[in-house]
């Protein structure tokens, strides 16, 4: 292995989300419609984490050729889920609890419950050799992988970054910092940090503080994976929540307390530079995916919508329309084809499947449901 370099808005917003805290859907089955019975010609894998205080797991599904999605596996994580204080419908209030590098086949999550981490190798949609280290602080709720470097973002107390080789899983010396947050405000789902991610070049590490000062923090990493101290940037409308990059390596931030996805320029000093700011109108824009083109979905928990948006080569966003998912739309990915759009929806505990038309348009495909029955919680979303 080579060695390189979730929540509703505000609090008027967490009420509209609380509201989403719904049964699953009756009917629901392990085939998302049109997709065949087994047997059918696979095109890749999702992968889903539940959330459950009884036993985290990892549900995995091939992709059918006609959108829908099979359910091949479950195993467990090996530790627990937790609830933060005030959460509704994403008990963690976080973005990546569950990350992918494709190019090891490593699959990584994080157990809230337990303060721990599990990573696993993949084969296809098979999740094997499972191995399961302290996380390095308290209540992990998001985390990235890049080649041979993980790195975790825990919540609890000021809010914790912790490095890790993925190869054996050793501590990186030099990646542990502190995010400075404030602990002990509530709500607590609001207050906590909500995701972590590399930059395309991998030479520096994000980090979204939501209502906790409304920071985009950016790390510079070190070749051997050592963080510097972090740059704080206020972000332009509050609470940012998830983020992902466009194909010019802009940054693409949905910002739920007014509901809005902005963009800025990221420079190599930690500095970010606003392109431009769109709202939805909508309640809880906080989860945020590409589809590796040029189409941004965001997804509204509090109005069970998912927006679609294109950024230009500027780096400005534009609203494109929404579509209806089921109740609680949260953590979402794409295909690496830019095909298929996968929703995990909290409020009903189903994962909502979408086809991409080439306009960005989405058709709904079906969905599925991981969690056993009697069971409630997702936390975690990604795609091989």
């Amino acid at each position: 292995m080579r060695r390189t370099t979730k929540l509703a808005a505000l609090a008027g917003a967490g009420a509209a989300v609380a509201a989403l805290c719904l049964p699953a859907a009756a009917g629901a089955d392990q085939y998302s419609r049109p997709g065949g019975p087994p047997g059918v010609t696979s095109t890749g894998s999702v992968y889903v984490q539940t959330n459950d205080t009884t036993g985290n797991q990892i549900v995995t599904y091939q992709r059918t050729p006609l959108g829908g999605l099979r359910q091949v596996s479950r195993v467990d994580t090996g530790g627990l889920g937790v609830a933060l204080g005030g959460a509704a419908v994403d008990d963690l209030a976080s973005q990546g609890g569950l990350a992918y590098d494709p190019s090891d086949q490593v699959l990584v999550g994080v157990n809230g419950g337990s303060n721990t981490i599990s990573e696993f190798h993949t084969f296809g949609p098979n999740v094997g050799f499972r191995r399961v280290v302290p996380s390095g602080g308290r209540i992990p709720v998001s985390v990235a992988v890049r080649g041979d470097l993980i790195y975790v973002l825990n919540a609890g107390g000021a809010g914790e970054v912790q490095g890790y080789y993925a190869d054996g899983l050793q501590p990186i010396p030099g990646s542990a910092r502190s995010l400075g947050l404030t602990p002990g405000v509530t709500p607590q789902y609001l207050n906590t940090p909500g995701q972590i991610g590399f930059s395309p070049s991998g030479t520096q590490l994000i980090v979204t503080t939501k209502d906790n000062g409304s920071h985009i923090d950016v790390f510079s990493v070190s070749p051997w994976g050592a963080l510097s101290a972090p740059t704080a940037n206020p972000s332009a409308t509050p609470v940012p929540f998830g983020f992902t990059f466009d194909r010019f390596g802009h940054l693409v931030v949905t910002e739920a307390g007014t509901s809005a996805l902005t963009t800025y320029a990221l420079n190599p000093s930690g500095v970010v530079t606003e392109l431009g700011s769109v709202t939805d109108g909508l309640a809880a824009l906080c989860w945020v995916a590409n589809d590796h083109n040029q189409f941004f979905y965001g997804s509204n928990a509090g109005s069970a919508t998912v927006t679609t948006y294109t950024v230009g080569a500027n780096g400005r966003p534009t609203e494109v329309g929404s579509t209806a998912t089921d109740a609680g739309s949260i953590d979402l990915a794409s295909a690496p084809d830019g095909s298929a759009l996968y929703v995990e929806t909290g409020g009903s505990d189903l994962v909502d499947t979408f086809a991409i038309a080439p306009s960005g348009t989405l058709t709904s495909t079906g969905s599925v449901a991981p969690e056993l029955p009697g069971h409630t919680g997702l936390e975690g979303i990604a795609v091989g």
